[in-house]
């Protein structure tokens, strides 16, 4: 090694340092923006799969209510309109995970089938640091059910 080549290299790094400190910063940044969304989003998926429960409990709850008169008439399987939607709504009230419910339910009743929507509201916590002005997602699930004959 030549004489001049310890302090080459002290001078070469001599204006570099912080940059380790620096760059530290950065990565512990992008650590807290990833750590928000994946909290934010295991919480909406979370109430996304509770909706989603609500509404397939409240259509097949629905889905029950056949009008009995017409089955024992001609053995035809369709739906009382007003007791398939009251089966529906109240297996809804009977959820206890609907904390992001936002507005009343939708119950649709057809002779054939019941159609529940439920509409959601997640709040953000991390995030809405990250994009001012998002304070919320919205959600929207349908859950469908028809009335079947067993054999």
């Amino acid at each position: 090694m030549r004489a001049g080549t310890g302090r080459w290299l002290a001078a070469r790094h001599a204006d570099e340092e912080g940059m380790v400190v620096l760059w530290l910063l950065g990565v512990a940044a992008m650590l807290l923006m990833l750590g928000g969304l994946s909290i934010d989003l295991w919480q909406v998926f979370s109430e996304r799969r509770a909706l989603v429960g609500a509404a397939d409990a409240a259509a097949f709850a629905g889905a029950s209510g056949i009008d009995v008169d017409a089955y024992r008439a001609d053995g035809s399987v369709v739906l009382a309109p007003v007791v398939a939607q009251q089966l529906a709504i109240d297996a809804l009230a009977r959820q206890q995970d609907l904390g992001v419910l936002a507005g009343a339910p939708a119950v649709s009743v057809t002779p054939t089938r019941v159609t529940v929507t439920l509409d959601g509201r997640v709040e953000l916590t991390l995030l809405r640091l990250l994009a001012p002005g998002t304070d919320a997602l919205d959600l929207r699930v349908m859950a469908t059910a028809e009335p079947r004959v067993g054999t």
